[in-house]
């Protein structure tokens, strides 16, 4: 069974967006608002990038590491 494609989903404040990117599939690098619109976006995205690359051994699933930090400030 194929391992799982592991993508990384950080949370860029600047652009208020998530980025994703992963170390399994060159080229893959997306972002979206949500984590629900980056799910929904990289499948299809995952597939043709495969196909692009001549791979016929799909992956077993996808599975994303999100990552987020914010700033602590003392309170006044």
């Amino acid at each position: 069974m194929a391992r799982p494609i592991v993508v990384h989903a950080d949370w860029d404040t600047e652009a208020g967006v998530w980025v994703a990117t992963t170390n399994d599939i060159r080229g893959l690098v997306t972002e979206a608002e949500t984590l629900e619109s980056l799910r929904a976006k990289l499948p299809s995205m995952i597939l043709d990038l495969l196909e692009e690359a001549g791979v016929s051994d799909l992956p077993a699933s996808i599975e994303i590491v999100a990552r987020a930090s914010d700033r602590l400030a003392a309170a006044e």
